[in-house]
């Protein structure tokens, strides 16, 4: 039987969109991600120690991004994508059967360089292939739903990660990651990618500063570049903090996890409306940003558990923009160098982050967690004014 055109399309995207929302779920599904704190703490490790390991890790990922974006686009993207996880499995056995620093030390550095290797690369397969079968209009929904479905494996490996620490040890939570990271690994290898390796060319130097080279020389693409980390980067660190801020209002500790809940819950739903979305102009991306901030700010100062539905709002608000600033970034760059750029603005948003944290840290010095995220809401109020007094950027 003769497949038509439309419908052959329905079949790649199908395949394209099954296979991705089960790698994307399973490379979030890690249970010791709401223990490895506890871990540490149980190997004896001191404050210092701990905070060294993370920063271990945010350097490696500073370090390897662009290099390992380059990478993927000058061999292959699919190859990055299932290394990433393995890299990642290994450093959490390491974790498990060498409970040392330097064995959470060299953990960290693998995971770091894991996360490097998918960085870009995801993008831009799913982007290309979605290009080649005429359906690249449908890239903020399907990258929406895909986010969404690593916030529900965020949220259900927090759900699992206390039982089965309490049933099998550190050792049943450390299998347990390990395994969903092969999953993920066996997962990439049947992403589609188009063209084949073999039609790249040039070494990821070469790649590198040809990427480095239309960021310079494209005013559209710089632009887009700098709103990835703009939109992402503020709200990202103000994550880490979330439990301290619902701790804050008074609850008692048994009902932080269900409001957390409540904020990811609709978080996820940020995610799931990329594609409904994702022909908002740039005055509609100025106002999504604006009244994220402004929810934020409200929701922070009534510093009451009803001022969290605030706060969950602005986060599905910062969710969709930063879904919606991927999409513009993947409109305007060249397919050969789209995971090297890709790279390059999740570096801009390592960096950005780290940034937010030193800030947030002497804010809450002085003043408290709820202030600290009352002012987070500034930089998108300043972005937005930036958003709508540029000059309009035609896509692709």
């Amino acid at each position: 039987m003769t497949h038509t055109p439309a419908r052959t399309t329905a079949t790649g995207i199908r395949r394209l969109t099954a296979t991705l929302y089960s790698y994307a779920f399973l490379n979030d599904f890690i249970l010791l991600y709401p223990v490895y704190a506890l871990l540490f703490s149980d190997a004896s490790l001191p404050l210092w120690q701990i905070s060294s390991l993370f920063a271990l890790w945010s350097l490696t990922g500073v370090l390897l991004e662009a290099p390992f974006g380059a990478l993927a686009d000058a061999v292959s993207r699919r190859l990055a994508l299932w290394l990433g996880p393995l890299l990642t499995a290994t450093g959490f056995t390491l974790w498990v059967l060498i409970p040392s620093y330097g064995a959470f030390a060299a953990g960290f550095v693998l995971w770091g360089a894991g996360g490097a290797l998918s960085s870009g690369a995801l993008e831009a397969l799913v982007y290309d292939e979605l290009e080649r079968l005429g359906a690249a209009g449908r890239y903020a929904h399907v990258m929406g739903h895909a986010r969404a479905a690593g916030l529900v494996a965020v949220v259900a490996a927090m759900a699992l990660a206390g039982p089965v620490l309490t049933l099998g040890g550190y050792s049943a939570v450390g299998a347990a990651s390990v395994l969903a990271c092969l999953l993920a690994a066996a997962a990439a290898t049947r992403l589609p990618e188009q063209p084949p390796p073999a039609a790249r060319s040039g070494s990821w130097a070469t790649t590198l500063r040809a990427g480095l080279a239309e960021a310079r020389a494209d005013r559209s693409v710089r632009t887009a570049l700098l709103l990835v980390p703009a939109v992402g980067a503020v709200w990202g660190a103000l994550d880490e903090y979330t439990p301290l801020l619902v701790q804050g209002t008074g609850v008692a500790e048994h009902t932080v996890p269900y409001l957390l809940l409540m904020i990811w819950a609709t978080t996820t739903t940020g995610s799931l409306l990329a594609g409904a979305c994702s022909r908002l102009s740039q005055n509609g991306l100025a106002v999504l940003l604006a009244g994220a901030a402004l929810a934020l700010a409200a929701g922070a100062a009534l510093r009451t558990p009803a001022g969290l539905l605030l706060v969950a709002l602005a986060f599905a608000g910062f969710q969709l923009a930063t879904v919606l600033a991927d999409a513009r970034l993947q409109d305007r760059i060249d397919d050969q160098r789209r995971a090297t750029l890709t790279s390059l603005a999740s570096l801009g948003t390592d960096v950005t982050t780290v940034v937010v944290y030193a800030a947030y840290t002497a804010v809450t010095s002085a003043t408290s967690h709820h202030a600290a995220f009352a002012w987070a809401a500034l930089p998108y109020l300043v972005t937005a004014l930036l958003i709508t007094g540029g000059r309009r950027t035609p896509t692709k």
